[in-house]
């Protein structure tokens, strides 16, 4: 098979192509095609592929091109992996939040609106063109803000084009762990939006085993989620939220631990990844990996702050996530190997009140026809309200795109939960507008 990564001078490239070196089954990749504008990036994250397949018989051939027609045509599959501003951008989506007092996180909030109104129209372009060049293709989206990515690239794509990201399988490891279970044996009962969903079962042979989590405490406070939220308020849920959830939950705690913070986590990271991408002599590999650690021992870091979580626990910083996937995704679907995953798919009645063209985030029948979502029992009224109200905040950030609608856009900031005011809305839009020149298409004052 053929794959291609746009983006693919990415920081977490080097994660897909170290799990495609340990598939050794039949319909494994052969080829991949490394996408970027930046050039040095590229060369920077061969070096480390590279080292990655030192001694690995038939290791995939890498090939790299800032073409985009010669970047997909021909690709079976297509990681979309783009990050619009860079990660300076980022920074600056956090900074303009936090000064006006509301969480700036990269997919949460305005933040998250932002690098969104900046990353939808060129994921739109990316869309149109791969429906041109390549219009068998799979398209495999890793862009954040996820969900709305995907649901924007699939006016194009339709359902060849589906979300992924590692949040929900990670919670459900951790869950499996606390109660002592084997996570391949499980069933997740997860709906919701990506990053913005509930775990609210978790079965072996038809038993749901979570009631038995939420009356053990010390199981319950023993992982990522129970110690960022708290045993009694998971209990008073009777379910466990994805992570990102804990920006809505402890909105006032997180906002005082981000502004209290020396840096931004994007600033965070321009400093990690440039030690990196300036890297001289000695081993790529050994560089990378030395960074990756030190990231993910830094993820969310201000949220565990807030919540005084602590350190990640040692197995939440190796990896196996979303890389592990894109490859079970890519193998049901090329292989017919038939599966279930938690993927970002348009909902098609999944979650009841959503239009069936909204995308979502819930298990999915995989297989050689692609990712089918399965109705999920309806979600309580709480979540389905938040739930509700961010579609439409993605929706109104689609249209902004769309249309160069300066209104649209300010609906998106207005109508957030996190945004507590049309006038922050405004003050937030118009900054935006002045320090990202990707927003220069909006049409109304800067």
């Amino acid at each position: 098979m053929r794959l291609t990564v746009l983006g693919g001078g990415g920081f977490r490239v080097p994660l897909v192509y170290r799990a495609l070196l340990a598939d050794r089954g039949k319909g494994r990749v052969t080829h991949v095609t490394l996408h970027d504008l930046d050039a040095s990036r590229i060369s920077a994250i061969q070096r480390v592929l590279g080292e990655l397949a030192g001694g690995v018989p038939d290791a995939p051939e890498v090939h790299a091109t800032t073409d985009l027609t010669e970047a997909v045509s021909g690709a079976d599959f297509i990681f979309s992996a783009v990050r619009v501003g860079g990660l300076e951008g980022r920074a600056i989506d956090e900074r303009v939040a936090l000064d006006e007092g509301v969480p700036g996180q990269e997919t949460v909030g305005a933040g998250g609106i932002a690098y969104g109104l900046r990353t939808v129209p060129v994921a739109c372009e990316l869309a149109r063109r791969i429906a041109e060049a390549a219009p068998e293709a799979w398209v495999i989206n890793f862009t954040n803000p996820a969900g709305m990515v995907t649901e924007a690239m699939s006016h194009y794509l339709g359902d060849r084009v589906i979300g992924i990201c590692d949040s929900p399988i990670a919670l459900g490891r951790r869950v499996a762990g606390a109660l002592g279970v084997d996570p391949a044996t499980v069933w997740l009962d997860y709906a919701g939006l990506n990053h913005l969903g509930w775990l609210r079962g978790l079965r072996v042979k038809g038993r749901d085993l979570l009631p038995d989590l939420l009356r053990d405490a010390d199981a319950l406070g023993s992982f990522e989620e129970g110690k960022l939220f708290g045993v009694e308020w998971l209990r008073a849920l009777g379910c466990i939220p994805n992570e990102y959830l804990h920006y809505y939950y402890f909105t006032r705690e997180a906002v005082a631990a981000a502004r209290a913070a020396r840096q931004t986590r994007g600033s965070v990271l321009i400093d990690q990844q440039r030690r990196f991408y300036t890297h001289t002599g000695g081993s790529a590999l050994a560089a990378w990996e030395s960074v990756r650690l030190e990231r993910e021992a830094t993820y969310m870091a201000e949220a565990r702050e807030a919540s005084g979580a602590g350190e990640r626990a040692p197995g939440d910083l190796e990896s196996g996530g979303y890389e592990q996937v894109a490859l079970a995704l890519m193998r049901a679907i090329a292989l017919d190997e038939r599966t279930t995953l938690i993927l970002n798919v348009r909902g098609r009645g999944a979650i009841g009140g959503l239009d069936p063209d909204a995308v979502v985030e819930v298990p999915c029948f995989v297989d050689a026809n692609g990712a089918r979502p399965i109705s999920v029992d309806p979600l309580p009224g709480h979540a389905l309200g938040l739930v509700s109200a961010v579609k439409e905040v993605e929706q109104a950030v689609i249209e902004a795109a769309a249309t160069g609608s300066r209104a649209a856009a300010l609906r998106a900031f207005a109508l957030h939960p996190l945004v507590d005011s049309v006038t922050v809305a405004d003050r937030l839009l118009d900054r935006y507008q002045r320090e990202l020149p990707q927003l220069g298409y909006l049409r109304g004052r800067n």
